[in-house]
């Protein structure tokens, strides 16, 4: 199982509706509602300096999920970047890539919890349901 995470530049601000049927059409191969962004680029050197992918992770590292959290190759155009965790590393991969996502001027979005987010967005830190 894994816990997927997507980063993507579109023209306009979506929905988290519109959002999720972004994600299912990028998971589709449909590229046609995103746009590149120089962020991007950015935005994946950055996340693979601190965690190779897959592919150029090295052979004895590749069972150290803190060193490659990643369970499977990352699906990538110059308009987003879905990657997918490990669930034992879900949480702290899913900050990362949304605190890098903000700092590159790019969405987050989440499908396990169907959640948006742009830069800027103030975010609570708990639920408001933990409050109590």
């Amino acid at each position: 199982m894994s816990c997927d995470y997507a980063v993507w530049h579109t023209k306009e601000r979506l929905s988290a509706e519109q959002a999720g049927e972004l994600h299912q059409r990028l998971c589709e191969g449909d590229t046609s509602g995103v746009a590149a962004h120089a962020g991007i680029a950015r935005f994946h050197a950055e996340l693979t300096v601190l965690h190779p992918e897959l592919d150029d992770c090295p052979a004895d590292r590749l069972d150290d999920k803190e060193s490659c959290p990643w369970s499977a190759a990352f699906d990538r155009s110059e308009g987003h970047v879905i990657v997918c965790s490990v669930w034992p590393r879900a949480d702290a991969v899913g900050e990362l890539v949304q605190r890098l996502a903000a700092q590159h001027g790019l969405a987050f979005y989440d499908p396990q919890s169907e959640r948006i987010v742009y830069p800027g967005d103030v975010l609570r830190a708990e639920p408001w349901w933990k409050f109590w």
